[in-house]
C-alpha cells in the first residue's frame, strides 16, 4: 500500500534530537574549560572601555578612509592578543574598544597604535630636570636590552654608553609642551578644522628636535626633558634624527638618521615585519621576542647588523621609544630581543611590532570600568517582561489548542534547552558573547518558534474541518504546512544575515541571535514539534476531540462526511 505523503516513524527523529542533544551537552561539559555558563558581553557582567581619539598634524578631521582602515588593525590586534568578547566600534573621529569581563588591563595597550619604526641610537641620558642636566661627559647611558639572532647565547653584561658632545656651548630655548591639544569642532561651513596651537607646538618641536643641523639638535638634547603631552608623538619624519623618551619618561634618546653620515645603511620599518612572537627564553626564564622579516626586509636588517655590531638600535612607536637593544653580532635570520621583560610587556611589544602601522595617530586614552549593574537591571525587568509573555502564550495555547498547546508548550522548553547548549559552546569556541541585544534577538526568535507551531496546527485544523480524522489530517497537514514555515524561516534569515552585515556593535549581536534561533527553530520543529503530533494522533486519549482542542473543526468535519455519504448513496 503506498504511503501518505508526510507519513513518517515519529520515533526515529525524536531519537535524532535525542543523540543531538547528547552530543551538544557531552561537549558542555566534557571538552574545552567545562565551564556550562555562555560568555556574557560588558553590559550583564562589566568590563572595560577604551576611548581613542585620532590626531593629525594640523590638528584637522581625520580622513574617513584611514579611520576604517586604523578600526580593521586594531581589530586584528584584539584578536591577536586573545581578548575574547571585545568589540572595536568606529565613532566618528573615535575609535571604542570595549572589553567584557577581567581583560580590561590588556585592552590598554590597543591605544598604543601609530607608526612602528626602527632608529639607530646615537645618544642616550637618564632625563634629570634641566637646573641639575649634567655636563660630565662619562655619564652613563642606559642599556641593558639585546638583539642577538636565534638561538641566542646567554645574556651578556648591560652595557653602558656615553652621551657625546654634553658639553656643547650653544644653548637652544626648550620648546614648551604644556599646551592641550584640543578636537575643536567642524565649523559651519563643512570645512576642516586647524588647531593652531597644535599645528605650531608641532612645528616647534620639529624645528628642534629634528633639525639636521648637529648644533641645534646637540643643544635640544642637552636640555630635553620628557614632556608629558607631547605634539611630536605620531607625526615624526623618519628620514630625519628625532629626539624622543623611553615609555616611562626616564631616558631620552637622540636617534638617527644621523645628519652627519648620509651614507648609513637604511633600516627596516614596521611594515617589514612578518611575524613577532612572545615566549619564554629556553635558556632561562627570561621573557624574549622573536622577530621574522619579509625578504626585502630581512636583507635590510642583516646588511644594518653586520655593519653596527656592539651598537643600539631603537625599535619606536608613535617616535616613543619601546625597547633599545644593542646589536651582539651579524642577524642573517630570525631577530630575537632580550631585555627585561614580563610576560605581559613582552606580549604587549609582540603584538605592536606583528600588526604593524597605522595609518593615523591616536590620543592617549585611559580604560574606564564599566559596572555590569545597569546590564543587570535591565536584563531582570526584560527576562521578567518575557516570562510574564510566556505565560501568556502558555496559558493561550492551553485554552484554544489544549493537547497541541502542550506540545507547543513543550517545544519551546526544548528549543530554549538547545539554545542554551549553542550559546555556551559558541562562547567558547568563537568567543561569542551574550548581551542584552543579543538577548532581545533570543526574545524576538520564540515568536518566530511559536508562529510555526500556529501555521502547523491551523492547517491540521483545515484538513479535520474539510472531513478528515485527526490521525490522517497531520502527514497532509504537514506536507502543506512544512513549506510555508520553510519560506518564512528563510525570509527571516536572510533578514537577520543583512542586518548582521550592515550593522556594527551590538546590533550585530541581535541579527546573529535571530538568525542562529531562526535555524534553531528548523531543527526544533522537524525534529520535535511534528513527531509529538503524530504520535499524539495515533493515541485515542490525546486524538480525542475534547482533548486535542479539534473539536468544534471535527464536528463540521463530521457533518461533511455525513453529507458525503448521504450523497454518494443518492447516487447509488
Amino acid at each position: 500500500m503506498a504511503t501518505t505523503p508526510g507519513q513518517i516513524r515519529p520515533w526515529r527523529y525524536l531519537a535524532v534530537f535525542v543523540a543531538l542533544m547528547a552530543a551538544l551537552y557531552a561537549l558542555v561539559f566534557f571538552t574545552g574549560d567545562r565551564n556550562p555558563y555562555p560568555k556574557l558581553g560588558i553590559d550583564l557582567q562589566g568590563g572595560t572601555r577604551v576611548n581613542l581619539q585620532a590626531r593629525t598634524a594640523d590638528g584637522g578631521l581625520p580622513p574617513r578612509d584611514q579611520l576604517v582602515q586604523a578600526q580593521q588593525i586594531i581589530d586584528q590586534r584584539v584578536n591577536g592578543l586573545g581578548v575574547q568578547g571585545a568589540e572595536v566600534v568606529l565613532d566618528g573621529s573615535n575609535i571604542t574598544i570595549t572589553v567584557p569581563g577581567q581583560d580590561g588591563e590588556r585592552a590598554r595597550s590597543l591605544g598604543q597604535t601609530a607608526q612602528v619604526r626602527f632608529r639607530a641610537v646615537l645618544n642616550a641620558a637618564p632625563v634629570v630636570p634641566l637646573a641639575t642636566t649634567p655636563t660630565d661627559p662619562g655619564a652613563p647611558a642606559p642599556g641593558g636590552e639585546q638583539a642577538t639572532p636565534t638561538p641566542a647565547p646567554a645574556a651578556p653584561t648591560p652595557e653602558s654608553g656615553q652621551p657625546q658632545g654634553a658639553g656643547q656651548s650653544l644653548q637652544v630655548t626648550p620648546v614648551s609642551y604644556d599646551r592641550p591639544l584640543q578636537d575643536p569642532a567642524p565649523p559651519p561651513d563643512g570645512n576642516e578644522p586647524v588647531d593652531p596651537r597644535a599645528a605650531e607646538a608641532l612645528r616647534e618641536a620639529k624645528a628642534t628636535r629634528q633639525s639636521t643641523d648637529p648644533a641645534v639638535l646637540q643643544a635640544t638634547f642637552d636640555s630635553f626633558v620628557c614632556p608629558a603631552d607631547d605634539p611630536l608623538r605620531g607625526f615624526d619624519d623618519p628620514n630625519l634624527p628625532l629626539i624622543t623618551c623611553d615609555r616611562e619618561g626616564t631616558t631620552k634618546y637622540l636617534l638617527g638618521p644621523d645628519p652627519t653620515d648620509p651614507s648609513a645603511l637604511p633600516l627596516p620599518q614596521g611594515t617589514d615585519i612578518d611575524t613577532a612572537q612572545a615566549q619564554q627564553d629556553p635558556n632561562g626564564l627570561r621573557w624574549i621576542i622573536n622577530l621574522t622579516f619579509k625578504p626585502e626586509g630581512a636583507e635590510k636588517w642583516a646588511a644594518y647588523t653586520a655593519a653596527n655590531v656592539g651598537n643600539a638600535v631603537a625599535f619606536t612607536l608613535d617616535g616613543e621609544v619601546v625597547s633599545a637593544p644593542r646589536i651582539e653580532s651579524a642577524i642573517f635570520g630570525n631577530t630575537q630581543i632580550s631585555g627585561d621583560f614580563t610576560q605581559k610587556s613582552a606580549t604587549e611589544l609582540a603584538g605592536i611590532l606583528r600588526y604593524g602601522s597605522l595609518p593615523l595617530s591616536f590620543e592617549a586614552s585611559d580604560a574606564q570600568t564599566v559596572s555590569a549593574t545597569l546590564g543587570l537591571a535591565s536584563l531582570e525587568a526584560g527576562l521578567i517582561a518575557g516570562a510574564i509573555g510566556l505565560a501568556l502564550v502558555f496559558l493561550y495555547c492551553l485554552i484554544y489548542y489544549r493537547v497541541l498547546g502542550v506540545l507547543t508548550v513543550l517545544s519551546l522548553i526544548l528549543s530554549a534547552v538547545l539554545v542554551y547548549a549553542v550559546l555556551v559552546l559558541l562562547g567558547r569556541w568563537v568567543g561569542f558573547t551574550l548581551d542584552l541585544a543579543g538577548v532581545a534577538g533570543f526574545i524576538v526568535a520564540i515568536g518566530i518558534t511559536a508562529d510555526s507551531f500556529v501555521i502547523f496546527f491551523e492547517r491540521l485544523k483545515d484538513e479535520v474541518r474539510e472531513g478528515r480524522t485527526f490521525r490522517s489530517a497531520v502527514p497532509r497537514a504537514w506536507v502543506r504546512a512544512r513549506r510555508t514555515i520553510l519560506s518564512a524561516d528563510v525570509v527571516m534569515f536572510l533578514a537577520a544575515g543583512v542586518l548582521y552585515v550592515l550593522a556594527v556593535g551590538q546590533v550585530r549581536g541581535f541579527a546573529f541571535t535571530l538568525g542562529m534561533s531562526t535555524v534553531l527553530d528548523l531543527i526544533v520543529v522537524f525534529l520535535v514539534t511534528h513527531p509529538l503530533v503524530a504520535l499524539a494522533s495515533n493515541s485515542r486519549v490525546f486524538s480525542s476531540p475534547a482533548l486535542s482542542g479539534l473539536g468544534s473543526v471535527a464536528k463540521i468535519g463530521a457533518e461533511k462526511r455525513k453529507l458525503a455519504r448521504v450523497g454518494s448513496s443518492k447516487g447509488a
